[in-house]
Order: structure tokens, then sequence, then C-alpha cells
């Protein structure tokens, strides 16, 4: 019985070894010159040593155990330091709050505990004789103290880890956790039955090769630890397809064995066609060109590290994206940022349209005038499959790619590879053609994933190009549209007014005073006309120029104006002259539209007052009616909203007009109005001097200087 312990102990510890051996090889030759890297192989090298000598002294009925026993601490020693050193590092490259830095203090503490005594446990073991049950008590505790500091330190650095850094350690922790918690359950038992049981201690070979695979996964998921696998994908693939093959098969047997089993007088015949069937679907599955390409593709995606380093192909893409002056061949940048994700020397971009897509950029490409229509079979295989087209694979094999056919236009590009689909929103916006890559390239799941990827990154980058160019497009006609609102207004109002004099002509035409407020009229409707043409050429705002303007000159002009109306405004005016800085004309036409609308608001037996008065350092000019009003819903969501109005032929302007100025010359315009009893409009507009009072507060002083 002993004999046969020691045998499946050395076994044990020996496939141990070979694991750890295996381990320690990758990580050496993997390793980057990081000193984490360093620690992990050494610490796996002693294990594999450990494991090593225990076999030896399973096999050779204790010889060197000693020896083994050191190393046993050696192996301890190191995987604690190892943990140690993740999180220091961890503690120093995080902004980690107090009281989880001092969960880092109190590994520090445990690690400096656990080498002191690890030394000592060293010394002792060396000088004392292994029977003694003393020193046995002794060491056994000791290895108990070392698997709870260890189960510590994993669960600290688990715990403190980010969550989304945890699938990176997660592995290991489960692993080393577990080398440590049998540990403990071996060493355990043995303080409290006083010997080690040899079943227990057997199988902790088989335990920690076990960890191996769980240690080789985190350190291939974290590239500081220094293990870069690279592994034959083909070897893989074929070893993938083997152990499937297998394991069906093992369970056809399973099954078949049940139904010959239960099958009765039909047991034998039916386990035959049974295992037959089985076997012609495992042929065919095998010979299935859509598994093998799935198989390959999850075994890429899940085993094998990514063939793009993801971060730097982003941050180059988005660069180059961004590069260059604003708004200058944004349409080629695009074209270059995806061509060079796949080494690509040139590419075609063809956008949507107006239901048609056509080339509207290249680079290094020469320019094609065909289009194609968004029914065309390109374009709706693009739509629907969102599918890199391989143009290689489609010669190759088309029936990959169904009914699709590609037009005409695309034999005459040279060297066209690839075709990107422009997705936004899960409609197609248009398709990027891409020549050869510079060297010879094979195209994976990869590539085509990273393309379709970019392609909607370039698809909202477009979408933006032309929501701006739109913008800029409205805006301009926005501007134009306001110049010719402004101008029509500005002419019904002439019109207005020359129909007016026109109406009174013939029963006034007779009469002197008429006769020179209608040649004052026309003048005046003739400068208008002039100042409107001028605005018409150099824009709407450049002919306008802000300078002194007497208030109560413009006022009298204006009532003059208006005298033939019904009723005639009255004027109430200070004797002194009040100045505001503001453009004439307009200041006249926005004055002039608040006592129009006052006058043909109210009856011809009413009354219209205007009233300049000043007020600190303002002029306040109020003009009030008593005529029909408005109501308090009007006042507040129409009134000074541009295009509405109560008036038949009005063009609801003015009023928005005439706030607009008053804003811009950093005065305030308010209003009160009842039904049937009257409207008030109030313009606050800021004082200033004249030129002239200016010049003679000044003239004294230049005088005084010059004396």
């Amino acid at each position: 019985m002993g004999d046969t312990t020691l045998s499946i102990g050395a076994v044990s510890y020996g496939i141990a070894a070979v694991a750890f051996v295996l381990l320690t090889g990758l990580l050496v030759s993997g390793w980057r010159g990081k000193f984490q890297g360093a620690l992990l192989a050494a610490a796996a090298g002693v294990t594999a040593l450990w494991a090593g000598l225990s076999a030896y002294a399973s096999a050779a009925a204790g010889a060197l155990s000693a020896f083994a026993d050191l190393l046993e601490i050696a192996r301890d020693g190191l995987w604690l330091l190892f943990l140690w050193r993740l999180l220091v590092s961890r503690a120093l490259s995080e902004d980690i709050p107090t009281h989880q830095r001092m969960k880092r203090w109190f590994g520090f503490v445990t690690f400096v505990f656990a080498v002191i005594f690890i030394t000592t446990l060293a010394l002792h073991t060396h000088l004392l004789a292994f029977s003694a049950q003393g020193t046995f008590i002794t060491v056994i505790i000791g290895r108990v103290v070392l698997a709870v500091i260890g189960l510590a330190l994993v669960e600290q650095l688990y715990r403190n880890a980010p969550e989304a850094q945890r699938w990176a350690i997660k592995y290991f922790c489960l692993g080393l956790g577990a080398l440590f918690a049998y540990d403990f359950y071996l060493y355990s038992d043995a303080m409290l039955f006083r010997v080690a049981d040899a079943g227990i201690w057997s199988a902790r070979g088989f335990i920690n090769a076990l960890v191996v695979p769980l240690i080789a996964v985190s350190a291939a998921r974290n590239p500081h630890w220094s293990l870069d696998v690279h592994v034959s994908r083909r070897v893989v693939f074929h070893s993938a397809a083997l152990f499937g093959a297998g394991a069906y098969l093992l369970v056809m047997a399973g099954v078949g064995y049940y139904i010959r089993l239960f099958g009765g007088n039909w047991g034998g015949v039916l386990q035959v066609a049974f295992l037959f069937g089985a076997a012609v679907i495992l042929l065919a599955v095998l010979f299935s060109g859509a598994l093998r390409a799935r198989l390959k593709v999850f075994l890429s995606k899940h085993f094998f590290n990514y063939k793009y380093d993801y971060r730097e192909e982003w941050l180059r893409f988005t660069h180059t994206l961004s590069a260059g002056e604003p708004g200058l061949k944004l349409r080629q940048r695009s074209l270059q940022a995806v061509a060079e994700l796949v080494d690509s020397p040139a590419a075609a971009l063809w956008v949507e349209e107006a239901g048609v897509f056509r080339q509207v950029a290249q680079w290094n490409l020469p320019a094609l005038s065909d289009i194609e229509d968004e029914h065309c079979s390109l374009c709706r295989f693009l739509a629907e499959r969102q599918w890199v087209v391989n143009l290689k694979e489609y010669a190759n094999e088309p029936d990959i790619y169904g009914e699709l056919r590609l037009p005409v236009w695309m034999s005459s590009l040279p060297r066209a590879w690839l075709v990107t689909p422009l997705i936004l929103h899960e409609q197609l916006m248009g398709f990027i053609v891409l020549t050869e890559s510079r060297s010879p390239r094979e195209f994976n799941w990869e590539d085509s994933d990273l393309l379709k990827t970019a392609g909607r990154q370039v698809a909202v980058y477009l979408a933006q190009i032309q929501a701006t160019e739109s913008l800029v497009q409205a805006r301009q006609f926005e501007s134009f549209n306001r110049l010719s609102t402004y101008v029509v207004h500005d002419l019904k109002n002439i019109v207005a007014q020359l129909s007016l004099l026109l109406a009174n002509a013939q029963k006034h035409k007779h009469n002197p005073e008429f006769q020179e407020d209608m040649l004052t009229t026309v003048d005046n409707a003739a400068q208008r006309m002039t100042r409107l043409l001028a605005q018409l050429r150099t824009g709407y705002q450049s002919a306008q120029q802000a300078t002194g303007v007497d208030l109560i000159s413009l006022l009298e002009r204006l009532m003059k104006e208006k005298a033939h109306f019904r009723p005639v405004p009255q004027l109430t005016a200070p004797s002194q002259p009040v100045w505001v800085i503001a453009d004439k004309e307009r200041l006249s036409r926005v004055l002039g539209h608040l006592v129009q609308n006052a006058i043909e608001a109210t009856p011809e037996t009413g009354a219209v007052s205007v009233v300049l008065e000043t007020q600190d350092e303002n002029a306040r000019i109020t003009v009030q009616d008593n005529g029909r009003g408005m109501d308090e819903e009007f006042m507040r969501e129409k009134l000074f909203r541009p295009f509405e109005t109560t008036k038949i032929t009005g063009m609801g302007i003015g009023a928005y007009e005439c706030r607009e100025y008053v804003r811009e010359l950093r005065g305030e315009i308010h209003v009160t109005s009842h039904v049937n009893l009257g409207t008030t409009f109030t313009v606050t507009l800021p004082q200033r001097r004249s030129v002239a009072q200016e010049e003679k507060e000044q003239s004294p002083m230049q005088g005084a200087t010059g004396a």
C-alpha cells in the first residue's frame, strides 16, 4: 500500500513539475524586461523545481525531502512576493482612497512578517531534525500561517481591482487561491491529527498542475506579466475539430448502447441504423464550409490575441479624420483614414443623393461619372447584409454572397479589393471602394469588423458634413430672405403712402397745400426707394450707420408725413433737443411703423398722441391710441413674432423689426393694450449728447492745454 501511495505521489508531483516547467518556459521566452514578468517566471520555476524534487522524494522513499520542504517555503515566498508586488503597483498607479491604501499597507506589513517567518522557518527546518514532534508542529503551524497569508493577499488583490480589470486577473486569483486553500486544508488536517494524510499529500501534485492553465490565461491577459503565447491557429482548429468529433462519437456511442440495451428485438438493428446516421451527420458537419468558417472565427476571437492593437488603430484613425485645415478635403481625409486601416493605397467614396449613389470623392483613384440606383444589387446587398464585400472572394466563391451582382464600372477601378458599407441609423448612406493592400494580406473576420466599425464612424462624420453644409446654405437663404422681407415691408409702406396720396388727389388736387404735401411725399418715397436699392446692392446691415439723431426733428418730420392721415397724430415734445445714437432712417422707419399702426387701429374720430420726454439718462417715446386694442394672448404669443399680424394686407414684420432694432440700441419697448380701449407703445432709448455739445465742452480744455 505504501509503495502504491509513493508511486501515485511521484506521478502527481511529476505532472505538476512538467506543467510548471512548460509555464516557466513560456514566461521566459516571452519576457519583455518587466520586473513582474521576471518575478512570475521565478515563482513558476521554483514551483517546478519543488514539484520535481517532491516527485523524486516520493519515488525514493523520502530522499531529499528536507530540500523539498525548503523549496516549498521558497515557492510560497515568491508567490506572496508576486501578490504583494501586484498590490503595490496598483496602489501607486491609481488614485486609491485612504481606507483602501491602508489595506495596501496591511499587505506590505503582512509580507514583511511573512519574509521574517519564512527565514526563521527555513533555518529552523534546516537545523533541527524533521522527526521531532515539536519541530513538526512548528513547521505545520508555519505552513498554515503562510496559506492564510496567501489567501488574504489573493482576496485583497481581487477585491481592490476595478470592476473592468477583474476579468484579467480572476483566473489567476482563482488558481492561486485554490493552491493556498488546498495547502491550508492539507496542513490543518495534519495539525489536527499530528500526521500528514498520505492521500491528500499525494493528490497535491495534481492540484498544482491544474492551477497552471489558470495562471497562463491570466498572464496572457496581462501583457506586463510578459506572456505572449503564439500557437498555430491551424493546430488549434484541427484539435478543436477532433475533440468535438470525439465527444460527439462518445455521446452517440452511449445513446446507441442505450438503444441496444432497451430496444428489445429491434435493439441491434436500431443501434446500427442510429450509429450509421450519426456518422453521416458527423461527416456532413465536418465537410461544411460554413461550420468550419464559424469555428475558425470562434477560436480566433476567444483563444488568440487580436490581430490589431485597437487603441493605436483608433487613435490613428481619429487623428487622420481630424487632421488638416478645417473644412478642407473632409471626404478625402475620410477615405484616407479608412484605407490606412488595411494598408490600402487608394479609395473612392459613393454617397446617396436624391435616391442615387454617385462618386463624391476619390483618393489616388480616377473619378467616375457612373451612378447606382438605390435599388441596385450592390446597394441592396450592402443595406441588408451590412457586409464588407471582398472582391477576390467574390470572384472565387460567388455563392457566399448569394444573388449579389457587381456593377460594370467596378471592373474599371484598378485593383479594386473591398467594398465597405457606410451605415447610419441602420440605413445605407454610402460605400467606400478600397484597392488592394501594398503587401499581400489575408482578409479575415477581424479586418471585416474593423472596417464595418470604421464605416459607421465615417457615416456619422459625413452626415455631420452634410448637416453643416445644409446649415450654411440655410443661413445664407435666411439672410437673403430677411433682407427681402424688410425690403418688401418698406415697399408696402411706400405703396400704401402713394395710394393714399392718389386717393386724396381727386378731392384736393387744386389745393396748394395738398400739392406741396404731395411733392414732399413723392420726394420722400423716391429717397426711400433709393436707399432700398442701395441696401440691395450692399446688404441690409452694411448700409446702416449710427450717428447722432435729434428725436424732436425726427418726430416733427414724421408728424408732417402723417398729417394727411386720419386721425392726425399729435406730438408733445420738450423745447430742448433730445439726442440718441442710431441710424436715422431705420429709427424713423421703426417709430413711423408704431405711429402708422396706431392710426390704422383707430377710427377717424379717435385720437393718436406721440409724447417725447426725458427721464434720467433715457429718452422715452410714447405712442398712444384709443383704437380697437389687442388681447393679452395675442400680445404674449404673436405680437413680436415675425409673420404674425391681424391686418389683411400686413406682413407681420413691423413689430418684430421694432423690437429687434430697439434692442440693438440697448433700449426697451413695452406695450399695454385692452380690447376696444386702445394701445400704448413705450420706447425707451439711451440718451446721448449732440456732437456740437461735445465739441463745445472739449474746446476750452484743448485751449487750456495749448496755453
